[in-house]
C-alpha cells in the first residue's frame, strides 16, 4: 500500500494502522502516565536499548484512559517497529534511508493556511483562571526517577531572528510549572539552539511553538542534522516531499509563530533569553529521563526556560510520547542518519556503497553497518573510505561495520557472520582517537580511559568486514537452488 499521500496527520496514520493486524493495540484500561505507562510499554514493544526483557517491533498502544485526563488519551511506539515505518511511509523499510534522502534533495516547502486549523479547536490561555500544564498536557514519566513529566515527541517550531528561517526540531522538555517548560538544548549542535542562543545575544525571547501528535512523516523529517540539514534548511519541507504536498502550518493564537496545522496539541510560547534552570528542580531526582544509549541520564543544570503562553488542542487530544531507549527512538534518530550518510558517500563514491543501516544498540546514532561494492582491484580501499565518509556525514557516530553486498545488513546474525568468516582483528580494525563524538556515551569520559581527554571525545572505530578484492573467489556463500514455493505454499502462507 502506498499510503505517501495518504496519511495527513496522527489520526489518519493510526487509522492505517487499525486496518493491519498486528500494528496497533488499544486498552480502556485505566494507566497512570507517571511511569505506569512505560513499564506497561516496555513489554509490548518498546525493544531499542531498553532494559531486557522487552518485545522487539511490538505494536503500538493506545491508552484511553489516563488518570487524570479524562478526554485524552495516550499513544506510544507509532515507529517502534521499522516495518510500520515503512507502512506510514509508504516505502519498504530497507529502503527507507533512501527515501529520505531524494526528499531531502528534492523538498517541498511548508505552506500557512488561513483555514480553521484543527489543532485550535480548544483554546486555553495562560491568563485564563485555572490554566495548568500538568492538568492540559497527560505527559507521562518514564520511570520512577524522572525528573518530572516530559514532552519527547514535540515538534519545536522557531524562526531564526535575523534570517527569517525556520526550522523544526524535536527535543525533550519537563513540565516545571502551571507555565513553565524546560527545554534540553545541546549546546552548538542543533537549529534551535542557535536560535536561542542569537535571540539572547540581541535581548529578546525566541517565540516557539511546539506541536504534538502529528504525521509521522514531519517526525522523521524533523530528526535530520546538519551537514545534510544545516541551518536554515526546514525539515517539514522533508515531509512534504514525504507525502508529494506541503505541510501546512497556522499562525499561533499568542505569539508571532506559527504551529503544524493538524497537530492534537500545540503549546505556544516564549524561549525567556539568558534564563537557565535545573530540570530536577521540582523532583530532586538528579536524574533527566532515559536516553537513547539505555541508561538514565543526569538532570541538565543547564536547561533553557520556556514562559507559555497558550495551549490548543483538537477535541478529545491524542498526545503522543516516545520511550527514550526504545526503538523508536532508534528510528526517529537513525533513519535520517541512514539518508545523511548514503547521501554523503554516494556524492564522493557512486555506486560504492549499496545500503546503510544505523543500528538499533547503538540508539540510531552510534554504529552504522555499510553494505559496500567491489567490482574491480581498484575499488579495494574504498570502503574505507567510505567509513571516513561515514563519520563525516554524522559527526555522533562512533562505529561503522563494512560488509560485502552479500550480507543483510539488516540481520545482525548476518553481520556478525561477516565478521566472524571476514574480518581479522589485527588488520581489520581501524582506530581512530579524539574525536568528537557524543555526550550521552557514558564511557566517552576521562575517568573510563586516559586517551579521552573530555567528557564526549571518543575512539572512532571502523571494523572492515568485507573480503579483500582478490579473494572473492574463496569466500562465495553456499548456493541453493532457487525452488517454486508457489508448490508447496499457498498465498497465505499455509501449507498446501
Amino acid at each position: 500500500m502506498d499510503n505517501r499521500t495518504e496519511i495527513l496527520d496522527l489520526r489518519t496514520a493510526l487509522s492505517v494502522l487499525r486496518g493491519l493486524k498486528g500494528q496497533v493495540i488499544e486498552t480502556d484500561v485505566e494507566v497512570n502516565p507517571e511511569a505506569e505507562l512505560a513499564g506497561v510499554y516496555r513489554y509490548v514493544g518498546a525493544g531499542g536499548t531498553v532494559m531486557r526483557p522487552t518485545n522487539v517491533n511490538g505494536p503500538a498502544m493506545i491508552f484511553k484512559n489516563v488518570l487524570g485526563h479524562p478526554n485524552a488519551s495516550i499513544v506510544t511506539g507509532l515507529l517502534a517497529s521499522r516495518e510500520r515505518v515503512g507502512i506510514l511511509l509508504g516505502c519498504e523499510k530497507e529502503k527507507l534511508g533512501k527515501l529520505l534522502c531524494e526528499c531531502a534533495l528534492n523538498p517541498v516547502m511548508p505552506v500557512v493556511t488561513e483555514q480553521p486549523a484543527p489543532c485550535q479547536e480548544m483554546i486555553y490561555r495562560a491568563e485564563d483562571e485555572g490554566f495548568d500544564l500538568f492538568k492540559l498536557i497527560p505527559a507521562p514519566t518514564n520511570t520512577p526517577v524522572d525528573a518530572g513529566p516530559y514532552i519527547t515527541m514535540g515538534m519545536c517550531y522557531a524562526t531564526h531572528p535575523d534570517t527569517g528561517l525556520s526550522d523544526v526540531t524535536i527535543h525533550r522538555m519537563c513540565i516545571q510549572s502551571k507555565d513553565e517548560l524546560s527545554i534540553f538544548l545541546q549546546p552548538g549542535s542543533r537549529h534551535i539552539g542557535a536560535m536561542a542562543e542569537r535571540a539572547t545575544e540581541l535581548g529578546k525571547p525566541l517565540p516557539i511553538s511546539i506541536s504534538i501528535g502529528v504525521d509521522p512523516a514531519i517526525e522523521i523529517g524533523s530528526c535530520f542534522e546538519p551537514p545534510t540539514t544545516p541551518l536554515g534548511y526546514n525539515e517539514l519541507a522533508i515531509a512534504g516531499a514525504i507525502r508529494r504536498q506541503p505541510v501546512k502550518l497556522h499562525k499561533c493564537v499568542s505569539i508571532e509563530e506559527n504551529a503544524i496545522a493538524n497537530a492534537e496539541y500545540v503549546i505556544e510560547g516564549e524561549i525567556v533569553p539568558g534564563v537557565k534552570m535545573t530540570e530536577d528542580k521540582n523532583s530532586h531526582t538528579g536524574f533527566a529521563m532515559p536516553e537513547f544509549p539505555g541508561y538514565s541520564g543526569r538532570a541538565s543544570k543547564e536547561c533553557w526556560l520556556i514562559k507559555v503562553k497558550a495551549v490548543t488542542t483538537r477535541k478529545n487530544p491524542i498526545m503522543q510520547t516516545v520511550i527514550g531507549p526504545s526503538e523508536e527512538h532508534v528510528n526517529l534518530a537513525g533513519i535520517p542518519t541512514e539518508a545523511s550518510i548514503y547521501h554523503m558517500i554516494d556524492k564522493a563514491l557512486p555506486g560504492k556503497v549499496t545500503n546503510v543501516y544505523a543500528h538499533p544498540s547503538g540508539g540510531g546514532k552510534y554504529m552504522a553497518v555499510l553494505q559496500c561494492r567491489k567490482e574491480v582491484h581498484t575499488d579495494e580501499g574504498k570502503q574505507r573510505q567510505a567509513a571516513l565518509l561515514a563519520f563525516s556525514a554524522f559527526p555522533e557516530l562512533k562505529h561503522v561495520i563494512l560488509v560485502d553486498e552479500d550480507v543483510d545488513i539488516f540481520d545482525s546474525r548476518d553481520v556478525l557472520w561477516a565478521m566472524n568468516t571476514r574480518f581479522q582483528g589485527d588488520r581489520d580494525i581501524i582506530t581512530i582517537p579524539g574525536v568528537r563524538c557524543h555526550p550521552l556515551d557514558p564511557s566517552s569520559a576521562p575517568e573510563y580511559s586516559p586517551s579521552i581527554q573530555d567528557v564526549g571525545i571518543s575512539c572512532k572505530t571502523i571494523f572492515d568486514c568485507t573480503v579483500p578484492f582478490h579473494l572473492k573467489e574463496r569466500f562465495v556463500r553456499a548456493r541453493f537452488m532457487e525452488a517454486d514455493l508457489g508448490k508447496f505454499f499457498a498465498p497465505d502462507g499455509s501449507v498446501r
